[in-house]
């Protein structure tokens, strides 16, 4: 990659501020569902949440973790040349004001302070682990069409990527969806994620 490639992409993904509520429509190939973010419940997550739909980041990616009664993980560009430049990013912890059940979104993350990119859904209650572990704090709700998440394969389990602790990830971060379609071509796929109007109170 280029430096002035590298140069383009990190000021295209420069952090805004997040609006202190906002919703973002997940078009996939199950269906749609709605996230609700709330700022005040992960400034930073929301912040990074925000940015990579903003940027058209998680457009066109695969849910390669799926596990059903746990989780829904994505987050990993299906363009191995922005995927690996945004992996390098990361956003430092926010302190747990809301829990890991059911619906609810956070980042994924390797110890503390690296929360990048990859983003879980909680199918069930994880508040066992995830509350305690530094950084999984939640920024949203999936507020409409969790149907849709809880049907998007899972048949796969960890085995189509893992998890960022598992250290299965790099053939995803060298190949994206060419490696995924190959090895795993049922994986549902997040067709494209944009901000909608939030309904009004």
């Amino acid at each position: 990659m280029t430096y002035l490639l590298c140069l383009s992409l990190a000021l295209a993904f420069s952090q805004h501020k997040a609006p202190a509520v906002f919703r973002v429509k997940v078009e996939t190939t199950a269906g749609s569902f709605i996230v609700e973010t709330h700022r005040d419940w992960s400034p930073h997550g929301a912040d990074r949440f925000y940015e990579l739909v903003r940027t058209k980041y998680y457009d066109d990616s695969r849910f390669f973790r799926v596990v059903p009664g746990r989780w829904v993980q994505f987050g990993i560009s299906g363009d191995p040349k922005i995927a690996q430049q945004q992996r390098r990013v990361t956003i430092p912890d926010d302190a747990l004001k809301q829990h890991n059940t059911r619906g609810y979104i956070a980042f994924s993350n390797t110890g503390p302070n690296t929360r990048s990119t990859q983003v879980y859904i909680n199918l069930g209650d994880n508040t066992a682990h995830n509350d305690i572990e530094a950084g999984f704090a939640p920024f949203g709700q999936v507020v409409e069409g969790m149907e849709v998440v809880e049907k998007l394969y899972g048949g796969y389990g960890e085995h189509s990527g893992g998890g960022m602790r598992a250290g299965h990830q790099d053939k995803m971060f060298e190949s994206g969806n060419a490696y995924l379609d190959r090895e795993c071509p049922k994986l549902d796929k997040l067709i494209r994620a944009t901000i909608v109007p939030s309904k009004r109170p």
